[in-house]
């Protein structure tokens, strides 16, 4: 996957693991530049044939002369998208192929049998007994399922919708303002196959992304927000297989850690009603800081041919989008940074307790997980492709951290407290000196809740007083017989 959202630049920084990080970084570089950061490590990217080179690889693939037909009405669709900034329809269709083709070690997508779906609910179950004695907040599932690969796309979209929409708006904006108004008129038909192209572009990218995630993934909270409906906690077996099966750890020991990972988001996306708009927010506030350089982009539409589509493409491919480093955009990416820490935190540490005195792989488990974020997991690909965000394992390592060090100072109930209000929560400074917040006086908010609670009461009461004392022309209510 592409270390930028759509061709997104971040400012550099030195990888945190030296040499490492940049030979991980060249690896993922084959087949040179690409559109919005397309193909790279995906079907029908870098390495594919044409991948590099033709952003549509994945929907036209390596085609026969009797498939031409059928490409160029496909061709023809996606000019005439007059949808939003991203077209879903393309994005659920290339999602739905890339998981039918397999993943890259061949297993391919199945549809969940009876003994499996038996097995997940059992897991979640139980994965919800033991988390009863480690956190104060109850259970957020009403619903356990088992997905296939493709049930997973089709459920979590809606949730990538809401999470894309915002930036690719914005850059959808920036597409139809480089030319002056007066121009805009008369350039119309090219305005508007940009935006087109533009949908389709972005819809490409999402769908392979999202393909791509779903043979990795083994349940609905993976990139630690909630990407299924509410209240359903979600395991995909096949991929729990593929997770467990080099551990050397019994598979029934795999689901059931993995099962409280899941059980554990969903307690604490369904019963902190603030978190996900929190998340979602500072992703709009992300979209918002987008400042595109436009400057690339007027020199190009200049010299764009409408009737030829591959010059279009070369300009993509040329990296007309590349937003500015706003405060806008480093305070937003900073917010949802520490969140997703601390929601993430959390997790580790309420299932390591739980798991600890149960599960005899539960070290070698959490360090599993531990090192797939490390090593960019499903996690830090997925962001960094969307919406530049690279979840900094350090910083998940801090927050759970601190997390453990609440439960030992202020017992289950003051560490889950926390979670009442987004100030009362630690924030960046404080994973950087998780003693000095564990050990600081905490504001009490139960004085203020009572006299907000007292106040709407007199208000209620008094509203009910005044509809007491008269009616709609004046006269007594409920006071008996009316006063000649």
């Amino acid at each position: 996957m592409s270390d930028t959202p759509f061709g997104f630049g971040l400012p550099p920084e030195e990888p945190e693991n030296g040499d490492e990080g940049k030979k991980k970084g060249s690896e993922g570089g084959q087949g040179g530049p690409n559109p919005f950061g397309f193909g790279t490590g995906l079907p029908g990217g870098a390495g594919a044939p044409g991948g590099a080179d033709n952003p549509f690889a994945a929907m036209f693939g390596a085609m026969n002369p009797n498939d031409l037909g059928a490409a160029f009405q496909q061709l023809g669709q996606m000019l005439s998208y007059e949808g939003g900034p991203v077209n879903w329809d393309m994005a659920k269709d290339i999602a739905r192929q890339t998981v039918a083709q397999g993943t890259a070690d061949g297993v391919k997508d199945a549809s969940v049998g009876i003994a499996e779906k038996s097995a997940v609910q059992e897991a979640l179950r139980l994965a919800d007994h033991w988390l009863d004695g480690v956190t104060s907040l109850p259970s957020g599932a009403t619903t356990a399922v088992a997905w296939s690969r493709a049930e997973w796309v089709e459920a979590t979209l809606p949730v990538w919708k809401e999470l894309v929409d915002p930036v690719a708006e914005r850059v959808g904006v920036a597409m139809g303002s480089v030319l002056p108004e007066e121009m805009q008129a008369m350039a119309g038909p090219l305005l508007g196959m940009m935006r087109s192209m533009g949908g389709a572009m972005f819809g490409q990218q999402i769908g392979q992304a999202v393909g791509v995630l779903a043979g990795e993934v083994v349940g609905s909270t993976d990139i630690g927000l909630p990407l299924g409906p509410a209240g359903k906690a979600a395991l995909l077996p096949l991929n729990i297989q593929g997770f467990g099966k080099d551990l050397g750890v019994p598979s029934e020991e795999v689901r059931l850690y993995l099962a409280l990972r899941e059980a554990a988001h969903a307690r604490l996306f369904a019963h902190v009603p603030w978190l996900r708009s929190h998340l979602f927010g500072a992703v709009e506030g992300y979209a918002r800081g987008i400042k595109v350089d436009t400057s690339k982009l007027e020199d190009v539409v200049g010299q764009i041919d409408p009737s030829n589509p591959e010059q279009l493409q070369e300009a993509l491919q040329g990296g007309m989008f590349q937003p500015q480093d706003t405060p806008e955009q480093k305070a937003a990416l900073a917010r949802l940074e520490t969140a997703l820490a601390l929601v993430e935190g959390w997790v580790d540490a309420v299932v390591h307790e739980a798991a600890k005195p149960r599960l005899t792989s539960a070290d070698a488990m959490r360090e599993t997980m531990r090192r797939r974020r490390a090593s960019g997991g499903p996690a830090e690909q997925t962001f960094a492709t969307l919406i530049g965000l690279e979840l900094r394992p350090r910083r998940l390592r801090d927050a759970s951290r601190l997390w453990a060090s609440l439960t030992d100072a202020r017992g289950v109930d003051g560490r889950d407290g926390l979670w009442e209000h987004p100030d009362m929560l630690p924030t960046a400074s404080d994973l950087d000196d998780p003693d000095g917040f564990v050990h600081r006086e905490q504001p009490d908010f139960s004085e203020i809740d009572k006299m907000l609670g007292e106040a709407a009461r007199k208000h209620e009461q008094g509203e009910s007083d005044g509809r007491g004392q008269t009616d709609g022309e004046g006269n007594g209510e409920g006071g008996g017989e009316e006063k000649k």
